[in-house]
């Protein structure tokens, strides 16, 4: 699967469309998919303090989950519906793609990830899941012939060492074998989710993809609920934020509606922008956003190595879209498409 990168450089030769109007058609495609991707990534963020306070109260990961999927599910399922208006076809040619993206991107990154935790720390567990973008490039290079520059890889190495210090390893972390066997689980569903997420040609419009993947990861996180291999326990009891107690509902429906509703539609709507390679760099300011949260909900001060940390995310993030930029016009160069991500 694969979705083509927005061509920000020349018009192809006999294309008829005038350079200058494809670059700032190219130019518009980029900010807009930016954006996109920052709101993601700052929705997704979110879930981890919302969450927290809830866990507090004795709910459990699993049931946080997977009520947070199915309000998502249920605000973002008539939009979907409007959005298939005339084109129902495309649900019939996808529902395969459709019950991939929910078992594995929605449904399989939640339920490793927190099986994860359960066997080895927080940091690690994350670290692993978050080697994603790499994987999408390693698979984009093995599946398609897309080989990465120079510069995209240096965009990584720094991305990469940014992680490990937000997410404060250096002290040293205890690994278990099994946990990190349901990290690498988490991190296929999410480079489940960026490839599928980059790839324009299901005829899907987002909101349709975001519905179908959240209706699809309800019912597979239900049946494991049911199963007993997914525990599920509620309360009532106030969550405290900012030493403020708020209702019970209260975060879960921001749960549901932010960090999942809005966090897949736009991270859709980004893949089909960026690409999946560049989104899925972009992606790693949630860890960053997600410190930014907990500092102002939870009152847990972040640490300045984790604050260099998220700069040098940022210069990965920036590092690999001038190597992406770089591929785009070599490309153009020599009259050919650029490259797909």
């Amino acid at each position: 699967m694969s979705a083509v990168t927005p061509d920000t450089t020349h018009a192809r030769p006999g294309s008829g469309v005038p350079a200058d109007a494809r670059d700032a058609a190219g130019d518009r495609r980029l900010v807009t998919g930016l954006a996109f991707a920052l709101l993601s990534a700052v929705a997704f963020s979110l879930s981890g303090t919302l969450a927290s306070g809830l866990f507090d109260t004795g709910w459990s990961p699993g049931a946080v989950v997977l009520v947070r999927v199915a309000i998502g599910a249920l605000v973002v399922l008539p939009a979907g519906i409007i959005s298939l208006l005339g084109r129902w076809e495309a649900v019939r040619r996808n529902v395969g793609l459709i019950a991939a993206y929910g078992t594995l991107a929605v449904a399989g990154a939640q339920f490793c990830y927190f099986s994860a935790v359960q066997h080895m720390q927080v940091g690690p567990a994350l670290l692993i899941e978050y080697t994603a973008p790499a994987a999408v490039v390693v698979w984009f290079w093995l599946r398609h012939g897309q080989r990465p520059g120079p510069v995209t890889l240096v965009g990584a190495g720094l991305a990469a060492l940014g992680l490990v210090l937000v997410l404060d390893l250096l002290s040293g972390a205890q690994l278990s074998p099994v946990g990190v066997a349901w990290s690498l689980g988490a991190m296929v569903g999410a480079a489940t989710y960026f490839v599928i997420n980059g790839d324009e040609t299901t005829g899907l419009p987002p909101l349709a993809l975001a519905a179908g993947g959240l209706v699809v990861g309800t019912l597979v996180l239900g049946l494991l609920g049911l199963s007993g291999l997914l525990p599920l326990t509620a309360s009532t009891v106030p969550p405290v934020y900012a030493g403020t107690s708020v209702p019970w509902w209260l975060p879960m429906i921001g749960l549901g509606v932010v960090t999942a509703g809005v966090a897949y539609v736009a991270g859709i709507a980004a893949g089909r922008r960026l690409g999946s390679r560049l989104s899925s760099f972009v992606s790693l300011l949630e860890v960053v956003a997600a410190i930014g949260f907990a500092w102002l909900l939870l009152g847990e001060l972040p640490r300045p190595v984790q604050l260099l940390g998220g700069l040098l995310i940022l210069a990965g993030v920036v590092t690999v879209r001038l190597g992406e930029e770089r591929i785009a016009r070599s490309a153009a160069g020599h009259g050919t498409a650029a490259p797909t991500s």
